[in-house]
């Protein structure tokens, strides 16, 4: 009965693997997972071609994301992960359901013999393997005819049932979608061949920016009729005028506060305590005890400098902090010490590129000594762009950092002395060693992150919702959010667009706009580091940008594009008159040359990163030419002067590229169909009024 209790509970929780491991997600609806939860009360949210999804489908595979999310990063969710887990679950659901339409159109099926074979075959289907092991990799066939014989395992059996029929149906469409798309040997190797070849080219170019402007001129007509030819350039989706009242969800000052107080109410335990590993973990420390031992260049700047530039040297048994490191309050103890194996300088530095001026290093050096501040005149005068900014601090660093001459001079000088010139590859070099340290810690770290807290969140919240209830209700969004200093943004947003200006991903506002109208006033949505409200001001329908927006741009691009006309038709004549030997004397140019083109090295001098130009070369024979080819950047005709073939490719090669070419053919068909069935079915969202409050 041990067993069948552990089947019991471990049905629903082998079911949610084969979710999150082979995307069978239609096996949530199908199998009878949810049979014992009982009718859900939130109805549907997802419709996919009629069929629904629902709210608690739909809520549970969002937690399964969650809950690896979570794993990944110490339990917590920011509200843009979740935003982002949500857009993930739906795509997921929704691509399913399609799938599991089609296989149900071209007749994908499962026999019940096919079932029976897999739960009592030789070769049994793994949640069996899994459930019923005797141990020694067979099936303890006893306990499994047990479950079968036994009335009170029915529901559990028929899950299996189901479980084992649709994911074997899967296996069998994913194996029709893999042989519509297998590479032949003679593919692989025309591939390698593409991929290997390369050779060397020599290219008359004329490029279209070097037309002066008083070559060409561009009339209002040239503009209107470009405008009229490329109008599709300009289409824009429907267009939302908006405007955003947001608060930070930092921490506030009193955020912080209370977490130094908590560190230093607990900082007596802490030095008292004779196992740091259980005091970190019963205090709930989000850095683990390690023993590990740590140089000074190891550790983050803001404990080397509390450890290692005091004065002292660390002893065991020193509590240091709280300090804060990249937003975490720390509370740190020497736990032990031991000399260290490579000794490690904190310095900072003066370069000048210059190498034949040390006068003027020299200067540098005597007004240093002359009390002018070291940080001052390294950001005044230093060439390293580096550390110039930063007063010339190079941190902390041990033997192998630094090139050999800086290495020597600043290992070699007494704390607080200026040592130089000293020159590098890099000019010459005044140093200044700050601190040393000659000890490497092992350390106990009490760390918790300053996150805002619940009451700074909940203010946040309220002053929004306050703001969004009363502007509403005084048809006044400006005058309320300027009565509560909140100041206002205001932003063009197009339909579908998720990344917001200034804010970042927010597919909560998305799904707001999608069906709002003018003056509707959003919910609170809360993003990672500010929450908001957002009003509609105005909507523009979908269309085309007015000429009179763009006039500007479509004129550059109109004289660009006769700029081009004229570098081509120049080119073509001088083509057509003399061929390719002939263009030298006839636009009074040499030619360029292009050694080892091939698809690994497609950057062409005074072309960029041109496939146009490789494909073009790799596709000729030596000595063949391509004619007057238009590219992006300029027009060009291309002689091959010499043509290297890749040499023969071994079997074991093949075999793996066909492999990675299938692979890539298989998952490239597999989304441009996903996103074919997408675009032909009708999906209904019903999620809307969900996301800024779930």
């Amino acid at each position: 009965m041990g067993t069948m209790n552990r089947m019991r509970e471990n049905t629903g929780v082998v079911l949610w693997v084969l979710v999150i491991s082979f995307g069978g997600l239609w096996v949530l609806q199908d199998s009878g997972v949810f049979d014992t939860i009982g009718t859900d009360p939130l109805g549907k949210v997802i419709i996919v071609d009629g069929d629904p999804i629902t709210r608690e489908v739909y809520s549970r595979q969002l937690e399964a994301q969650l809950e690896q999310v979570r794993r990944t990063s110490n339990g917590n969710v920011t509200p843009q992960q979740l935003e982002l887990e949500r857009e993930r679950a739906f795509n997921a659901l929704v691509e399913n359901s399609l799938r599991e339409h089609v296989m149900d159109d071209i007749g994908v099926t499962v026999s019940d013999a096919e079932v029976r074979e897999l739960i009592l075959g030789e070769n049994p289907h793994w949640i069996i393997s899994q459930n019923f092991s005797d141990g020694a990799g067979g099936i303890n066939r006893a306990l499994l005819q047990n479950v079968i014989d036994d009335p009170a395992q029915q529901q559990t059996l028929i899950q299996i049932e189901q479980f084992i029929r649709l994911s074997r149906r899967e296996q069998r469409f994913n194996k029709l979608l893999e042989d519509s798309e297998r590479v032949s040997e003679a593919d692989a190797r025309w591939q390698w061949r593409l991929q290997q070849k390369s050779a060397d080219a020599e290219f008359f170019l004329l490029q279209y920016a070097d037309v002066p402007d008083s070559l060409v001129s561009v009339t209002d007509r040239d503009v209107s009729r470009y405008y009229s030819d490329n109008r599709e350039d300009y289409a824009r989706e429907r267009l939302y005028s908006i405007q955003i009242a947001s608060l930070s969800r930092l921490p506030a000052s009193e955020d912080t506060l209370a977490i130094m107080r908590e560190l230093e109410r607990l900082q007596q335990g802490l030095e008292e305590a004779e196992n740091d590993s259980l005091f970190l973990a019963q205090s709930g420390s989000e850095i683990v005890w390690s023993d590990n031992f740590r140089g000074a260049s190891t550790l983050a700047p803001e404990i080397a400098s509390e450890l290692f530039e005091q004065g002292d040297v660390p002893q065991v048994g020193d509590v240091i902090g709280p300090v804060i490191v990249n937003g975490q309050a720390q509370l740190i103890k020497v736990t032990d010490t031991r000399p260290a194996e490579d000794t490690y300088v904190r310095a900072r530095h003066i370069l000048l590129n210059d190498k034949e001026n040390p006068a003027a290093l020299q200067d540098i050096r005597r007004r240093i000594q002359a009390g002018e501040d070291f940080a001052a005149v390294a950001a005044q005068m230093s060439d390293d762009p580096g550390s110039g900014t930063n007063g010339g601090d190079l941190g902390w660093f041990g033997p192998g950092r630094m090139v050999a001459p800086f290495e020597e001079a600043a290992f070699g000088a007494n704390i607080g002395t200026l040592v130089g010139p000293v020159e590098t590859d890099f000019g010459l070099h005044l140093i200044e060693v700050n601190h040393r340290a000659t000890v490497d810690v092992q350390l106990a770290q009490l760390a918790y992150t300053i996150d805002a807290s619940v009451a700074t969140l909940n203010n946040i919240q309220e002053s929004l919702e306050d703001l969004a209830y009363y502007a509403d209700e005084e048809g006044d969004f400006v005058g309320e959010a300027t009565r509560r200093n909140i100041e206002l943004q205001v932003l063009q947003v197009q339909d579908g667009q998720t990344a917001i200006p200034g804010f970042g991903q927010s597919f909560a506002m998305e799904a707001f706009l999608r069906d709002s109208d003018v003056g509707e006033i959003s919910p609170v949505i809360e993003l990672d580091e500010v929450a908001l409200v957002v009003q509609v001001v105005d909507i523009e329908e979908a269309g085309y940008e007015p000429f009179e927006t763009v006039e500007l741009q479509v004129r550059q691009l109109a004289l660009l594009q006769k700029k081009r006309n004229y570098q081509v038709a120049r080119l073509n004549e001088a083509y057509e008159s003399g061929g390719y030997d002939g263009l030298a004397d006839a636009l009074g140019v040499t030619p360029q040359i292009a050694s080892g083109v091939s698809f690994q090295n497609p950057i062409i001098s005074g072309l960029g990163r041109d496939y146009l130009f490789v494909g073009i070369v790799l596709g000729l024979e030596a000595e063949g030419d391509s004619g007057v080819i238009e590219g992006e950047n300029g027009t060009y005709v291309v002689r091959v002067t010499d043509v290297f073939e890749p040499a023969e490719i071994s079997d074991d090669e093949i075999s793996s590229l066909k492999a990675n070419l299938s692979r890539e053919q298989q998952t490239a068909m597999l989304r441009d169909w996903i996103s074919s069935l997408r675009e032909s079915a009708k999906i209904e969202d019903l999620r809307t009024d969900l996301l800024p409050q779930q």
